[in-house]
């Protein structure tokens, strides 16, 4: 039997790689340009990196009811309802935090060492203080309060891309990767979208690294090997633990979740590197098939996330 071939374009789109793969190769170009239309849309409502983007003028005007368009609105809403689900741990008012934590840039731009930071523990004002009215599509941003959207935003992003790119080739499936958060749509090549588990979503393809298959929904990944930077010898990196306002101390430096949508996967993974040990409760509870590798690289698989060796899954 021949193997399904398939369409691929390699790009970067905010700050990140960017993968499109199609089942049917000749609706590649209707794909990306699909994706590249909602990349652009996000970048320009939701960067924090932009000085013109819709959230940069938000964030300078707290204290007033600020008119959204409908695609930022729908992305502070995704953010806010990550919060909600993780009872905090990840929470889009973290913004202040990371820049202060020396992510000020794309992170193409942050120098990998520098000089000590004066960081301080503080919690950071959380996500409560953030009024959103969804069918109003107004927002209120307290001062002090700074919004980022950088633990939801990728994979918000790939969502909407791969949902876009399907209606827009109308037969067959895409995948679509945002720096290794993925999402796809459409009808899956035979036996599924086969996922590659890295810690660096740039890494090649190899058999030596585990795979699974998914037909629907996204996975994500969220580490705190690869966006990292050093500042008067400590080494930061861009995952903050709401409690202390820095970068979170975690017994995971990679976490893989795969769910029903990339975001909501996202969400997952993001959650499970602040919580520590206690996440592997918590995946289970929410039946979230994940992958965790701990501090020494041993890997945990939970919630029925495939042994590639065999063996039934279970619990850490």
């Amino acid at each position: 039997m021949s193997a399904t071939v398939l369409g691929i374009a390699d790009d970067r789109a905010l700050g990140s790689s960017l993968r499109v793969v199609v089942t049917r190769p000749g609706s590649l170009l209707a794909a990306k340009a699909a994706v590249d239309e909602v990349v652009a849309a996000i970048d320009a409502a939701a960067s924090r990196f932009r000085p013109d983007s819709e959230l940069s003028l938000l964030n300078a005007r707290p204290d007033q009811v600020i008119k959204v368009t409908p695609l930022l609105a729908q992305a502070i809403a995704a953010a806010l309802r990550g919060a909600e689900l993780t009872a905090g741990a990840v929470d889009p008012t973290v913004g202040s935090a990371v820049r202060l934590s020396g992510y000020e840039a794309d992170f193409s731009s942050v120098a990998p060492r520098g000089a000590a930071l004066p960081l301080v523990a503080e919690r950071i004002p959380g996500w409560r203080a953030v009024r959103l009215s969804e069918s109003a599509r107004t927002v209120v941003i307290p001062r002090g309060v700074e919004l980022d959207l950088g633990a939801t935003g990728k994979a918000f992003a790939a969502d909407l891309a791969a949902a876009a790119a399907a209606t827009a080739i109308s037969r067959g499936g895409v995948l679509v990767s945002m720096g290794g958060d993925i999402a796809v749509a459409g009808d899956p090549p035979k036996g599924g979208w086969l996922i590659q588990a890295s810690e660096d979503s740039a890494a090649a393809l190899s058999d030596a690294e585990e795979t699974i298959s998914i037909t629907g929904g996204g996975v994500a990944t969220s580490g705190t090997t690869v966006r990292k930077w050093t500042r008067g010898g400590e080494v930061l990196h861009h995952i903050i633990d709401p409690v202390t306002g820095l970068p979170a101390k975690s017994c995971w430096r990679t976490v893989t979740v795969a769910a029903g949508t990339c975001v909501d996967a996202n969400i997952a993974s993001t959650a499970a590197i602040v919580m520590g040990a206690p996440a592997v409760a918590w995946l289970e509870r929410q039946s979230l098939p994940s992958r965790l590798v701990d501090e020494n690289g041993s890997v945990h698989r939970v919630a029925g996330w495939p042994d590639p060796a065999g063996r039934a899954t279970r619990s850490s």
